[in-house]
This record gives C-alpha cells, structure tokens and sequence, in this order.
C-alpha cells in the first residue's frame, strides 16, 4: 500500500466519488510544488497510487488538489467547491498517512485516518 492515500465520499449522495481527478505535490525549499503523483478515484472512491508502494513518503509539506468541479457537473450539480486543497506534514518516520475527505456541493470535511 502506498504510504499516501486518500477516500473520497459524496455525502450528499450517500456513496463514494469515482472519478474524482487528484494530484499529489510536495512543497519544496524554493517555494514551489513538486509532482508526487496524479491518478483518480476508483469505484469505491479509493486512491492508493499516489506513491510508490515500497518507499514511504519523504517528511515534508505535501498537497492534495481534488479537481471536484467536473465531479459534480457529471452529476448535474453546482459545486461551490469546484477544487479542494488540503496541505499536511509528513513527520518523520510517519508510515501511513490516509486522508478521507468528505464532500457535499457546498462542504467539505477531511481528517487523518489509520
């Protein structure tokens, strides 16, 4: 399993958001973002692709991007929130870091999870 991942639930729909376009960057020394990875949400709304299985992730300042907008287009709904940022330190020797976000047209909740 990856060493971060991400759960996405619709709960304005009661189920989980496949299709959900999410981008994983870390933030480095100059002030800019780097690409860790890229990938979206399965059918069960499950993302474990951001980065490698075998390695942990690097301690460090990292991004979530979820691209919601189109999400909620496809289901013919107006999102307040057409991208979600959600930014989180990886200590170290952290392992796993699971971050579920949970979304609505005009909310959205996330938290870090075992």
């Amino acid at each position: 399993m990856s060493g971060i991942t991400t759960h996405i639930l619709d709960t304005s729909r009661g189920r989980p958001a496949a299709g959900v376009e999410t981008t994983l960057e870390c933030h480095d020394p100059s002030g800019g973002w780097q690409l860790v990875g890229r990938g979206q949400t399965g059918a069960d709304g499950r993302l474990d692709t951001l980065t490698r299985a075998d390695r942990l992730p690097s301690p460090g300042v990292y991004r979530l991007v979820f691209d919601t907008g189109p999400y909620f287009a496809a289901h013919a709904q107006r999102t307040f929130y057409p991208r979600i940022v959600i930014v989180f330190e990886v200590a170290p020797g952290d392992a796993q870091h699971h971050l579920p976000l949970l979304i609505s047209p005009y909310g959205y909740s996330t938290f870090r999870s075992a």
